[in-house]
C-alpha cells in the first residue's frame, strides 16, 4: 500500500544513484585533469617570451583549483553514498597540495612554486588512473557476528 512518504522518494533506484556518485566523481577528475595539463603550457608560453600567457596561466589556476574543491565535494558524495573514504582523503591532500601551489605562485615562490606543480599533475594523474580502474561501489559495512540463541554452541 503506497503511504504519504512514496510521494516524495526519489525517481531513481538507490542502486543507480550510488552508480552515478562514482560517474561525477570520474567525470569531475577528468575534467580536472585536463585543467591541470594546461597550466605547463601556460607557464612554458609565458616563459617564451609571451606575457599573455602570464595571464592564461593564472587564469588557469583559478580553473584547476575551482574544480579542486568541486572534486572534493564530489569525493564526499562518493564517500558517504558508497562509504569509500579513499578518493576524499586523495582529494582533500591533493586540494591542499593545490591551494598552497596557487599562493606559492601568487607570491612569486617559484622554489615552491614549480615542484609543487609537478608533484600536484603527477598525483592527479595517479588518482584519475585509480578512479577509473578501481570499482567505485558501496562497501557494506562488517557487522560484528553473534551466537544465535539455541543453535546449540553453548
Amino acid at each position: 500500500m503506497a503511504t504519504a512518504a512514496d510521494k516524495f522518494r526519489p525517481a531513481l533506484p538507490v542502486a543507480h544513484r550510488r552508480r552515478l556518485s562514482g560517474w561525477v566523481l570520474r567525470a569531475v577528475v577528468s575534467v580536472h585533469l585536463v585543467a591541470i595539463f594546461g597550466q605547463p603550457v601556460f607557464a612554458g608560453v609565458f616563459l617564451s617570451g609571451d606575457y599573455d600567457g602570464l595571464r592564461w596561466h593564472e587564469a588557469g589556476a583559478n580553473v584547476t583549483t575551482s574544480v579542486g574543491y568541486v572534486q572534493l565535494i564530489a569525493a564526499i558524495v562518493v564517500w558517504v553514498r558508497l562509504r569509500q573514504s579513499w578518493p576524499f582523503l586523495v582529494t582533500l591532500a591533493l586540494v591542499v597540495a593545490e591551494t598552497v601551489q596557487y599562493f606559492a605562485g601568487m607570491d612569486g615562490a617559484l622554489w615552491l612554486h614549480l615542484p609543487l606543480g609537478v608533484i600536484t599533475i603527477v598525483a592527479l594523474a595517479v588518482v584519475f588512473i585509480a578512479v577509473w580502474r578501481r570499482p567505485l561501489q558501496r562497501r557494506e559495512r562488517v557487522r560484528a557476528t553473534t551466537a544465535q540463541e539455541g543453535d546449540g554452541d553453548e
